[in-house]
């Protein structure tokens, strides 16, 4: 089978703007997640709302004018060049679209309900197609003038896993040469009152592995790949694996046992043929959740042992949900490149409080390094309904 190659990265989060500012937050150990009560009135929360403005979406039709498209424009921009060059060399039907996303235009039809309460009728240049799941996929194909596939996964936070899942057997298959690929996310008032409702939401920043871990922070961001079969330049990183599974245990809880979690893991061992002594670094899903993590640590201890290096990545981004995949995989592409020849580690920031009831895994913490370059990687995704998948990353050497 040929191989697939993340030859470009574009990202956006609570971190800033671009590879650089990213990378040098990261590993610095600078948390992104902040207080504010922006998005849930009445209640200051922490949260990883990306700063500064956006691209403007005033040149786009009315449906596609949502902040989850701002955030997907600013990740495109980084990329767009290589993109483009793409689509001269092969052809503007041979290059696809597969993102995830979870909100889509939610924020959008929030201020036409607050327009309409205000004057008794929505604004003229709302539409409701804003709240389309497959907007997204729409507006970067629309933006590129693409005329391959184009849709979007919608499974919660392992959205953009299966996105680039789909992207990489898409062009295995042969019905495209590249892909772009990834997730964007945006924060709005519906999403935080859900999960508040849930009691999944900490009020400061989350906590992850720590015995006082009390929810998640809800984030957004986009991150965007350009895949090929073939390698782009040095920068190149690849899909080695990846590993899907639903084992549909509860609407919102993982199953205990951690079955579907594992099999996604093993997987994408397979898949890639490497074993799991070989794995570098995990990037946790870490919700820091009281679930999610217990399930997480031990189906981790059991397949991989309590040494390898891990972290969770949420304190720095927040729970970006459906981008969550593609942000932290980003972060690990990050890692991976050549001027991280020590081997740098995404840091696992927490309170140090150990909880007894989990196994010790090996929490990277600030200025970790394996003193070495980072060649195989594992990015774990694992979603309400019970929906896995895993990415597993690599490098030459």
């Amino acid at each position: 089978m040929s191989k697939i190659y993340l030859n470009e990265c574009g990202i956006i989060c609570a971190l800033g703007e671009g590879q650089a500012q990213v990378k040098a937050r990261l590993f610095a150990g600078q948390a992104g997640v902040s207080t504010t009560g922006r998005w849930s009135k009445g209640r200051e929360l922490a949260l990883g709302e990306v700063p500064g403005e956006l691209p403007s979406v005033a040149h786009l039709p009315a449906h596609l004018r949502s902040r989850n498209n701002a955030l997907a424009l600013a990740a495109l921009a980084q990329i767009r060049e290589a993109v483009q060059a793409a689509v001269n060399r092969y052809g503007a039907g041979r290059v696809g679209v597969v993102l995830g996303t979870s909100t889509s235009g939610i924020g959008e039809t929030e201020q036409a309900l607050a327009h309409h309460v205000a004057h008794g009728a929505l604004p003229p240049e709302f539409s409701y197609r804003a709240q389309e799941m497959g907007s997204p996929a729409e507006l970067l194909a629309l933006e590129l003038g693409l005329e391959g596939p184009a849709y979007v996964h919608s499974t919660a936070c392992s959205s953009a896993a299966k996105a680039m899942a789909s992207a990489a057997r898409m062009i295995r298959m042969g019905l495209c040469d590249a892909v772009v690929t990834g997730g964007a996310d945006s924060l709005c008032a519906f999403t935080v009152a859900g999960f508040s409702a849930l009691e999944s939401v900490s009020p400061g920043q989350c906590n992850p592995m720590s015995a006082n871990r009390k929810g998640i922070n809800i984030g957004e961001g986009a991150a965007l790949f350009l895949m090929e079969a073939t390698p782009g330049g040095p920068q190149a990183v690849e899909l080695m694996g990846w590993g899907e599974s639903s084992d549909g245990h509860h609407i919102s809880a993982p199953d205990p046992e951690g079955a579907g979690a594992r099999l996604a893991f093993e997987q994408a061992l397979r898949r890639a043929g490497v074993g799991a002594a070989e794995v570098d670094y995990i990037n946790m899903h870490g919700t820091a959740t009281p679930q999610n993590d217990a399930m997480e640590s031990r189906v981790i201890a059991t397949l991989f042992g309590e040494e390898v290096p891990v972290s969770s990545t949420k304190p720095f981004t927040g729970h970006t949900l459906g981008a969550a995949a593609a942000v932290e995989a980003a972060l690990c592409w990050l890692a991976m490149q050549d001027d991280n020849a020590q081997g740098r580690l995404p840091p696992h920031l927490w309170d140090g409080a150990a909880d007894p009831a989990l196994p010790a895994l090996n929490l990277a913490p600030p200025g970790a390094a394996l003193g070495r370059p980072l060649r195989r990687v594992l990015s774990s995704s694992f979603a309400f309904g019970g929906s896995n998948a895993v990415l597993l990353l690599g490098r030459p050497g």
